[in-house]
């Protein structure tokens, strides 16, 4: 288990991402999932009032809908939820009055109580900071969200939310949810992990196996007659650099009996504040590398070298 942030959320090491529920995963798969995830000890899920309103006939909330109806059908004890705001159709933007609209609308579609874990999903620049920060406070002194957090905000404007939270009184967010992989860590690391690890704050990564390239499934450029939807974002990773990542993965992992995946989510834990990657899964057969990446533990030695392997040159651009 880990705890995210300075919260006393105790969690298993990785979140399920729902991001695909009611998009490449129906209801039943969705529920499958879900299913043998917390089978496994996972109970950690992650989603947002928007997933998945980019997918025709949808309207956005699909997602939480039928994690909604899992827990009421399954009523799993323990299991963290962790939502976000500000990309509903119905409900854009980080205005006080939306914010508190839009969290009444998750808690009943989740039928939960209390959110446990509630982001600003984008920054949202045309508010004021002063109202949105005070609009999430408000939503934990009522009960409505048990604990605060960020998603896609630079390490400016997470200061600035935890100087006016420290400021009037209010709820300090406990996480940050940040774009953060192998092959994908500069900015991250250079600008976010120095601000978590001040304020201790917990990584709760997305995109963590780089839309399925770090699964060691795409190893050509050419995305052509794939059928995920997120094939073509996994093979631009495929250069040079990034080949050379993916077999040093397999290497690694192969030392351990893993999969390219499980190892690669093992690096990510082990990098300084994350508390727990976010990993999707379209079926069952592919939940079990993700709970293999929660507990496989890689040696100094091994992270170094895959830090090493995933260093940004000029080269990789």
């Amino acid at each position: 288990m880990t705890r995210i942030g300075t919260s006393d959320l105790d969690v298993f090491p990785l979140s399920l991402g729902g991001n695909v529920f009611g998009w490449t995963a129906d209801r039943d798969a969705s529920f499958a999932v879900l299913d043998a995830f917390v089978a496994g000890g996972g109970d950690f899920v992650d989603t947002a009032d928007s997933y998945s309103a980019w997918v025709p006939g949808n309207s956005g909330g699909e997602s939480e809908t039928i994690i909604g109806e899992w827990l009421a059908s399954r009523k799993p004890e323990n299991v963290v939820v962790a939502t976000k705001v500000s990309q509903h159709p119905e409900f854009r933007g980080l205005a006080g009055a939306n914010v508190r609209k839009a969290a009444e609308a998750s808690l009943a579609r989740l039928g939960v109580d209390a959110i446990d874990l509630y982001y600003a999903h984008f920054d949202d620049e045309t508010v004021p900071l002063e109202e949105t920060v005070a609009a999430f406070g408000q939503l934990v002194t009522d009960g409505l969200v048990r604990h605060v957090a960020v998603s896609n905000y630079s390490a400016e404007r997470i200061r600035e939310w935890i100087e006016i939270a420290q400021r009037t009184g209010v709820a300090l967010p406990v996480a940050v949810q940040p774009h953060y992989n192998l092959v994908h860590r500069n900015e991250v690391e250079e600008t976010i992990i120095p601000v978590a690890e001040e304020f201790g704050l917990g990584l709760v990564p997305y995109y963590s196996l780089a839309s399925g390239f770090l699964t060691g499934k795409y190893r050509s450029t050419d995305a052509e007659g794939q059928s995920s939807p997120r094939a073509q974002g996994a093979a631009k990773y495929a250069t040079d650099a990034g080949l050379r990542i993916i077999d040093t993965l397999e290497e690694i992992g192969e030392a351990h009996g893993a999969s390219i995946a499980a190892t690669s989510l093992a690096w990510l834990r082990a990098q300084p504040t994350v508390a727990a990657p976010i990993a999707s899964a379209r079926t069952v057969g592919q939940v079990p590398d993700l709970l293999a990446g929660a507990r496989l533990e890689l040696t100094a030695d091994e992270v170094q070298v895959l830090n090493r392997i995933s260093e940004w040159t000029p080269a990789q651009a």
